[in-house]
């Protein structure tokens, strides 16, 4: 009986006759017309008009990431150790009042991270935050080295000339909080609004021996002898206090090492008004209070509130020396004032506890 002939007999007899070619064409043919399938488009979803919704644009970083406010020395025309150079320039009296927004408090720009494991994945994992920081480094990376240096050139780096009296007080602005180490022995860090509250303070901010200088025309006994005789008839309510700012590790060291020099030239009473500040002082800060140049010398007179109410810049000028004396003696005696008023009001209170436990001897 013959065998039927059939596709599949002949490929379970033996191998075909056809070409090798147009098996290889049969079988990419088949591939080819087969029908792919995939998962259906997802349907717009619709809202209750029956208009499709629109995708919801990636959210911005809020005003309140992005910065806290303008900085108030955003106001100052001068040179800076970012953006544009000014081949040209003339400082000019301070247009407004400089300083923080919010009164300090001890513990503030510690520069020290208190972060939790939690916050700190948090804040690692929030694109807002990537975006301020990518923009803090990118302006760190394009800033120029020698900036500073070269902008001493514009009368000797001084880029503000102080006003001509005395910022309100209801408009004044206020001193940061700083962080640094004193010239005390124990060698602890101490904060600086503990040492100015209360007190009528003359603060002098300087990163190197040139911005030191420049503040000693304004604060030394002998470039100002006024200054001195104002703090000597008032050592309790009137003060000199002295940062010295150092981001630099081994400038910060070298300071340390000649710690005892400075505790001889300025006084056992002088240690705690002494700071040196080693992080903590942002961009932020400086751009606020007016610290325009790292290598130039700042003085700020600050009222026992903490409120910065005159500044002046670089070298001091004969105007400038007599409008510092003159706001210092003012606020010295509005401090002295105060502490009377408090020390009346806390008797009263005293005599009225003791009226309150015993009538017999306040009747007496």
């Amino acid at each position: 009986m013959a065998v039927p002939r059939t596709r599949a007999a002949v490929a379970l007899l033996g191998p075909s006759k056809r070409p090798l070619p147009c098996l290889l064409c049969q079988w990419h043919r088949t591939i080819s017309t087969t029908p792919s399938y995939s998962l259906p488009d997802p349907k717009p979803s619709t809202t209750k008009t029956g208009k499709p919704d629109t995708p919801a644009p990636a959210p911005a970083p809020t005003a309140s990431v992005r910065a806290e406010h303008v900085p108030a020395g955003a106001a100052i025309n001068a040179p800076r150790s970012y953006g544009k150079r000014l081949e040209d320039f003339t400082p000019e009296p301070l247009p407004r009042p400089i300083g923080m927004p919010h009164p300090p408090m001890p513990g503030e720009n510690t520069g020290i991270d208190l972060r939790s494991i939690k916050e700190r994945r948090d804040d690692f994992v929030n694109y807002d935050k990537h975006l301020i920081r990518r923009q803090e480094l990118k302006e760190k990376i394009s800033r120029p080295y020698f900036r500073d240096w070269t902008n001493l050139q514009h009368h000797d780096g001084k880029s503000f000339i102080a006003p001509p009296r005395l910022f309100r007080a209801d408009k004044a602005l206020y001193f940061p909080n700083l962080h640094g180490q004193t010239l005390h022995k124990d060698g602890a860090e101490r904060d600086t609004t503990p040492q100015l509250w209360g007190r009528a303070s003359v603060i002098a901010v300087f990163s190197s021996q040139w911005g030191e200088e420049q503040v000693n025309s304004f604060i030394s006994e002998k470039a100002n002898p006024a200054l001195a005789e104002v703090l000597a008839s008032d050592p309790i309510h009137g003060q000199v206090v002295r940062v010295n700012v150092e981001d630099n590790s081994m400038k910060a060291w070298l300071v340390t090492m000649f710690m005892g020099s400075l505790r001889r030239r300025l006084g056992e009473e002088n240690w705690g008004r002494y700071f040196l500040v080693r992080k903590g002082v942002s961009d932020y800060i400086k751009e606020s209070i007016g610290l325009l140049n790292g290598k130039v010398g700042y003085v700020y007179l600050v009222d026992p509130q903490c409120r910065i109410r005159w500044a002046a810049s670089g070298p001091s000028l004969p105007d400038e020396k007599e409008g510092l004396v003159k706001g210092l003696r003012k606020l010295v005696g509005e401090a002295r004032e105060v502490a009377e008023q408090m020390a009346a009001e806390k008797k009263t209170a005293e005599q009225a506890q003791l009226a309150e436990g015993n009538p017999t001897e306040a009747n007496v």
